[in-house]
């Protein structure tokens, strides 16, 4: 799929009623519009991607609204051809010298090849497990960090659940590496491992990530299709039981940010939701995904304080994080789809260099 001349718009809201013109697109222009930023709040720029056939319906829209925007990216085809560029000149540098690179982007069959000799290298303290299959019969493969024990407290770390998020694959990978590289020499990650297992998928949705690479690089949801159903995929992150159908969701099959038709009908979720209550001891949560810069944690479809949000707030103005701006209870985007109401949001506003520290840091 070619997207020259597409742009991608960075629109500032006056106030609430410019923002309900800016939700009202989605409705307007159905599958013709893709928020990467949705409309929020007004001290938050929309980030919207516009195909070059609607470029000019578009703008004309937002002017005659007084809707002031810029272009943040003139031509995402241009970005994308040189992506791919890089991605080939890392793989003729991988071929010419038996290495992986850890800086560059990868295809499903490079990952698993990755984890089967990561899994070889490190099988004292990682393994390889199998935990179901994606819509078009795909392995959905884990990685298990362990010192030994059975059913001990565990994290567990997922990556892509947004097939096009290609940096939280590469940043998965990053964290395994580091784990492995890590472990007997870094204190604290040592006593996490001696005491719990480090659970990574770094692959969650390999239907629409293998999509993204073969045909449709801004490809976000699963390949899942279903009878009668015009458009097909699904939403993973929008498929969880937790407050099914709430904000930030969609019942349209041909929305970015489409539910699904029930809790939990995707495979891909499935899996993991079988494979966490199967286990029964995870103790820590986390899904990484791209472009929104916050922290956000539970719950995202309700407005009401959890009861150990102090605990989850602990992080903000830490030594290690830098001050942070606490945004609760209020309308915040939800990675690249419609507004959603969270209750507990941290949005990072550095304001000061985080200090260095030896050993154990995240990030690719």
């Amino acid at each position: 799929m070619n997207f020259t001349g597409d742009q991608v718009l960075r629109i500032l809201a006056k106030d609430e009623k410019q923002l309900s013109l800016l939700r009202d697109l989605e409705v307007l222009k159905p599958q013709k519009v893709d928020f990467w930023r949705g409309p929020a709040r007004p001290s938050l720029p929309v980030d919207l991607r516009v195909p070059f056939s609607e470029l000019g319906d578009i703008k004309a829209y937002l002017e005659s609204h007084g809707l002031a925007y810029s272009i943040m990216i003139k031509n995402v085809q241009v970005l994308l051809d040189e992506e791919r560029e890089a991605m080939a000149k890392a793989r003729r540098l991988e071929r010419s010298t038996s290495s992986f690179s850890y800086s560059s982007y990868h295809t499903l069959e490079e990952i698993y090849s990755w984890i089967d000799n990561f899994v070889t290298e490190h099988s004292d303290v990682v393994s390889k497990i199998h935990i179901g299959n994606s819509f078009e019969n795909r392995s959905i493969l884990v990685l298990k960090f362990s010192t030994g024990g059975s059913q001990r407290p565990a994290i567990w770390i997922d990556t892509g659940i947004h097939s096009r998020e290609w940096i939280t694959h590469a940043t998965g990978i990053w964290t395994a590496k580091k784990i492995v590289s890590e472990y007997g020499k870094d204190g604290i990650l040592t006593n996490i491992l001696k005491a719990m297992d480090i659970f990574i998928e770094l692959v969650t949705n390999p239907d629409g990530f293998a999509f993204t690479h073969s045909m449709n690089r801004l490809w976000r949801k699963n390949k899942s299709s279903r009878p009668g159903a015009f458009c097909i995929g699904v939403d993973l992150n929008r498929n969880w039981k937790s407050g099914f159908g709430g904000n930030g969701s969609n019942s349209n099959p041909c929305s970015e940010t489409y539910r699904g038709p029930s809790p939990q009908s995707e495979p891909e979720v499935a899996a993991i939701v079988d494979f966490i209550t199967g286990h029964g001891n995870f103790k820590a949560l986390i899904s990484i995904h791209s472009y929104s810069q916050m922290l956000m944690y539970p719950y995202g479809h309700s407005m009401e304080p959890i009861s150990n949000q102090k605990e989850l707030m602990w992080p903000v103005e830490s030594p290690w994080t830098g001050p942070m701006t606490m945004a609760s209870s209020m309308l915040l985007p939800l990675s690249s789809g419609t507004q959603g109401a969270m209750a507990s949001c941290c949005q990072l506003h550095r304001s000061s260099p985080r200090p260095r520290r030896r050993g154990w840091r995240c990030g690719p």
